[in-house]
């Protein structure tokens, strides 16, 4: 395993599936790992394998009866009532077999990366597998069981006492983080996300900041629909440099979903494989100017798992591992495998071509309503110094 950087993995990340038709598929995580294989981007030395979270592990965050109905759902044992009381059996969140037991893997996974990097085995940790950032405590909700990034947070508070900055650039607002610790001072949470005006879960306005001593260390910055590469780069860089100066982090973690770019189906924002550069990029910058290097990186949604999905994710491995992300030509080996089976023409490089991208003429106006989201959630960091 590289000292730099590790990839957590393992086949049975597969098992989180709700059925054949749901959008939520880590089919994608598999499609990631070989993408990178394939260009010689990941040796197996790079990959550690994960483990289960434990029941009192999930505890740190979620409330013991909701994982007992987690795990009675899991063996066909929950009524319909109790289920629907916490968000499962829903179109979101269907039951499946052995439901627990993949979810407390995905969780796993992230610990793993966290003990992998605050252990000293690794600078940085890759865990696409994670990522699930709409769980609630007592509540499964948009396609999320048990809430790993918030367990993580919890573990890493317990067991290292560490300041914790999440960054979550999925196109819809990573709530269940939030919530989780909206009166912590120790844990900034900043969320980069589609306006909850369109789009699930609706929440994550600009007023959003916190409550009691966590009060102006929750940061939101909902943007317009069809934003595009400048705007969106524009806020991301800007809010996330000015709030890493002012919370000074041990550690960041990011959710790095990829489902602002133009293809997604489920979102109305409009970006490119740019962003899936730059993303990474300005995260292992800041993770080594503030954190020596401590960076763990989760997946989340992303529902073009064919031509977004895998080239968006291996950039996130390609500058955690080597600093600098890939361009030129997908490897032919890996196009030939997964284009047998996609239903849509998958993409020949790594980079969107300018043919493909679309025309959005509100655009001026648009990057206008961001700057201006952009100006009103950094007004509390003015003047104020974390210590």
């Amino acid at each position: 395993m590289s000292g730099n950087a590790s990839f957590v993995y393992s086949d049975a990340l597969l098992n989180y599936h709700f059925h054949s038709d749901h959008p939520f598929n880590q089919k994608r995580v598999q499609m990631t790992k070989e993408l990178l294989e394939a260009a010689h981007q990941l040796d197996q030395t790079d990959i550690i394998p994960l483990r289960k979270a434990t029941e009192q592990e999930l505890a740190l965050f979620h409330d013991p009866q909701f994982i007992e109905a987690v795990k009675q759902a899991s063996n066909g044992e929950l009524s319909e009532t109790t289920a629907a009381k916490y968000g499962l059996g829903t179109e979101d969140t269907p039951i499946f077999e052995n439901m627990h037991e993949a979810s407390s893997l995905l969780v796993g996974g992230t610990l793993t990366a966290v003990d992998a990097v605050l252990e000293k085995r690794s600078t940085h940790s890759l865990h696409l597998g994670g990522g699930l950032h709409h769980g609630f405590k007592q509540k499964a909700s948009g396609f999320c069981i048990y809430n790993d990034g918030a367990v993580a947070i919890k573990y890493i508070r317990q067991h290292y006492n560490l300041k914790v900055l999440y960054v979550d650039t999925d196109a819809h607002h990573g709530d269940g983080v939030q919530w989780a610790f909206y009166d912590d001072p120790n844990v900034c949470t900043f969320s980069i996300h589609e306006t909850g005006r369109y789009l699930f879960p609706g929440t994550g306005n600009v007023n959003e900041r916190g409550i009691k001593a966590g009060h102006g260390y929750s940061f939101n910055i909902p943007i317009d629909a069809f934003t595009q590469d400048e705007s969106f780069l524009h806020v991301y860089e800007s809010a996330f440099r000015e709030i890493t100066a002012f919370f000074q982090p041990d550690i960041i973690i990011t959710q790095n979903g990829a489902d602002a770019h133009f293809h997604d189906p489920l979102t109305h924002l409009s970006a490119s494989m740019q962003i899936y550069e730059r993303i990474p990029q300005l995260a292992h910058e800041l993770a080594h100017t503030y954190c020596e290097g401590r960076w763990v990186a989760l997946g989340g949604g992303g529902y073009d798992i064919w031509r977004v999905v895998p080239r968006a994710w291996a950039q996130v491995w390609n500058v955690m591992r080597y600093g600098v992300p890939k361009s030129g030509s997908l490897p032919l080996s890996w196009l030939k495998k997964w284009q047998k089976s996609a239903p849509v023409t998958l993409p020949r490089t790594w980079q969107d071509q300018s043919d493909t991208l679309p025309n959005i003429p509100r655009k001026a106006d648009i990057q206008e309503k961001n700057d201006k989201m952009l100006q009103v959630a950094l007004k509390y960091t003015k003047g104020r110094t974390k210590t």
